[in-house]
């Protein structure tokens, strides 16, 4: 796992990576911390959250895709849907979705520029040195980067 400081959104914009990850919760609510931030800079990605079913726990471990062109760029928005809620006490990531949503990435994705945010240990409260192990364990070998947030 490489690590960068900057804005994911601005770096994927400009041409750095071909596939970005964000987490989601299943009631297609982007209304928080990079989500908001995807769902204003990528309607697209927005979109296609929103053409899945509502409140379906099914969807843990799942992804939704937008193919964006900007700036003369390709970049494909991974919408993974890591937690089932957004409200609640506790720990809402769901660490198996966070597994099987890379276990995806990779085989759909491998060979391509990879990026995300700390995936599920924010406003879902995960713990990051749990996460960090499954994300380097299922995307051994690819390009993949974190990219802490930096203004």
């Amino acid at each position: 796992m490489k690590t960068v400081d900057g804005d994911l959104i601005k770096l994927a914009e400009a041409g750095e990576f071909d596939v970005i990850i964000h987490g989601c919760n299943c009631f297609g609510k982007m209304g928080a911390g990079i989500a908001k931030a995807i769902r204003s800079s990528f309607p697209e990605a927005a979109a296609a959250d929103q053409k899945t079913p509502k409140g379906d726990r099914t969807k843990l471990g799942t992804i939704s895709i937008a193919e964006i062109h900007r700036n003369g760029h390709r970049l494909t928005v991974i919408n993974a849907y890591t937690q089932f809620h957004w409200q609640g006490p506790g720990r809402l990531v769901d660490y198996n979705a966070i597994r099987s949503v890379m276990q995806t990435v990779k085989i759909d994705y491998s060979g391509q520029r990879i990026a995300y945010p700390r995936i599920g240990a924010g406003l879902a409260r995960g713990n990051w040195e749990v996460i960090k192990k499954i994300i380097t364990k299922e995307l051994k070998h690819e390009n993949h980067t974190l990219v802490n947030y930096s203004p």
